[in-house]
């Protein structure tokens, strides 16, 4: 056959007629009835057809509409079945609460606690008039005013309890309008599952008994418990509050009181190293900071502004410096700077090296992911409960207080940037002969530095958030005018203070981000 009888122009899946697109037509067929076991030529018909639209092309599927989340949930479509049991359960409670609730309940508790003080005022009303005593009038306009105030309730308790049909007619209309809803979705929703499942073979495909039933029990359990509570408020009072023991909060607290009391009492030198470490660190930084002449600390601070952010922010720097210094916050501001700078040295020490450690090492990873996460959700003053346990109050106890609080992100984010790095530039420096060491230095840390000094900026940020709350356990600095302004109302003396830690947040972050224009 010549080259002129082929018709190169035409695409054999196009032409309906070709052995390849019959082929690829039973495949995806076959495909379909594979994956939802049930009916496969009505969801053969229809896959077809959503399949010929990029649009949303709306179907009808009478089992969807009729069994609701239960379908949805048996066909492993999760993400809408729980939405449609939201709505169904408001439509099946608005509909029980019409019929057979107590729409009046509320109403009558009002009315049987405003009976009882109604009760005790007209005690007091008939002893005053045997007294006769100058009160009268104020009992019975009391007793009035009462009597009127119940009558209103019993005419709303009336109203509310004439609402019951209307109610019952508008759950119904959400139900059935619901219901409508998802017959049209169903086939369009399972479509996309079944994309999913022909690249994913581990998504489950069919309805299995199984699953049926358990979206079954799941769908009617809630639903029926939310009926039941919505319709008869207080009849069970199982679904009102979870079920308590007090003795078992107080054996949880004994226990923790007693876990930390053998803490402190075994581990004293290891926490009397850490606060003696902690302290020189801070020593130090205080010296510097603190004792060295003001103007020797605010011109290198404008000088490294100048060569890691550019000549603009270092005259930011320099006016954020003589607004501190002209209202009489500059040593406040540079002890919170050395406190600031003891628990981000220390967090980034430790962290860094951490990161290193858990980027290339996922079980480890895995494992102190929790711990971090604890750290970093965990408020502020419950943690420092523990670290007033074991390091007292004072400057130490709110370096830790802070590491905890802002020393996760660094962690976070060196494990992010070297998990980033190319494995192809690896292999590549691998391949020429490099060793472990040159390809940490040399590859790794260099093309993961931008999410590390992302991950240093974010610890300085969060660990200067910290300044006000480490004030409450003795840490001194701008935190702790910003705390007096809160004891005595000092909105003037609170809010400069506010600005002081706002300028250090804004010189640190462009000292660390960098940017130089």
């Amino acid at each position: 056959m010549s080259n002129s009888d082929v018709d190169l122009g035409v695409n054999p899946l196009e032409d309906i007629d070709s052995e390849a697109a019959i082929a690829y037509q039973e495949q995806r067929y076959e495909n379909i009835r594979s994956f939802v076991r049930t009916n496969s030529d009505y969801y053969i018909r229809n896959f077809d057809k959503i399949g010929a639209s990029a649009k949303f092309t709306a179907t009808f599927n009478f089992m969807a509409g009729l069994f609701g989340p239960i379908w949805f949930g048996a066909r492993g479509l999760w993400s809408w079945a729980l939405p449609f049991l939201i709505l169904e359960a408001v439509g099946f409670v608005q509909i029980a609460r019409g019929l057979f609730g107590d729409l009046a309940n509320d109403a009558m508790q009002r009315i049987a606690s405003i009976e009882g003080t109604l009760e005790l005022r007209r005690k007091q009303l008939a002893a005053a008039l045997e007294s006769g005593s100058d009160k009268v009038d104020v009992y019975r306009r009391t007793v009035e005013s009462l009597e009127a105030n119940i009558g209103g309730i019993r005419g709303e308790a009336a109203a509310m309890a004439a609402e019951g049909p209307m109610i019952a007619l508008a759950g119904l209309t959400l139900l059935i309008a619901v219901k409508f809803v998802q017959s049209i979705v169903a086939n369009w929703a399972l479509e996309g599952r079944f994309s999913e499942w022909l690249s994913d073979g581990e998504i489950r495909s069919g309805m299995p008994v199984s699953h049926m039933i358990f979206s079954a029990v799941f769908m009617v359990t809630l639903v029926a418990t939310a009926m039941v509570h919505y319709s008869f408020p207080g009849s069970f009072s199982v679904l009102g509050s979870f079920p308590t023991d007090p003795d078992i909060r107080l054996i949880s607290i004994d226990s923790v009181e007693a876990f930390f009391n053998w803490a402190v009492l075994n581990g004293d030198a290891l926490f009397d190293a850490i606060t003696y470490f902690i302290r020189v660190v801070l020593d130090t930084l205080e010296l510097v900071f603190v004792s060295t002449p003001w103007i020797v600390i605010a011109a290198l601070i404008i000088l490294l502004t100048w060569l890691t952010a550019g000549v603009r922010m270092a005259i930011y720097s320099g006016a954020f410096l003589s607004y501190m210094g002209l209202l009489g916050f500059w040593e406040k501001a540079m002890t919170t700077l050395a406190l600031l700078g003891t628990a981000a040295c220390l967090s980034i020490l430790i962290g860094i090296p951490l990161g290193m450690f858990a980027a290339r090492r996922p079980r480890f990873y895995s494992f102190i992911q929790p711990i971090m996460d604890f750290m970093q959700t965990m408020p502020a003053f419950v943690f420092m409960i523990p670290v007033i346990a074991f390091f007292g109050t004072g400057k130490p106890a709110a370096v830790v207080t802070t590491m905890i609080f802002g020393g996760t992100p660094v962690v976070r984010l060196t494990v992010l940037g070297l998990r980033g790095v190319p494995e192809s530039v690896r292999e590549a420096a691998i391949s020429f002969g490099a060793n472990k060491w040159f390809l940490l230095t040399k590859v790794d840390l260099p093309l993961a530095s931008p999410s590390i000094r992302a991950g240093i900026n974010q610890t300085i940020m969060l660990s200067l958030a910290m300044v006000v709350v480490a004030s409450l356990i003795g840490a001194k600095g701008l935190g702790e005018d910003v705390l007096e302004a809160l004891q005595y109302a000092n909105v003037g003396q609170g809010i400069l203070a506010g600005f002081s830690i706002l300028f250090c947040a804004m010189i640190l972050d462009r000292i660390v981000q960098g940017g130089r224009k």
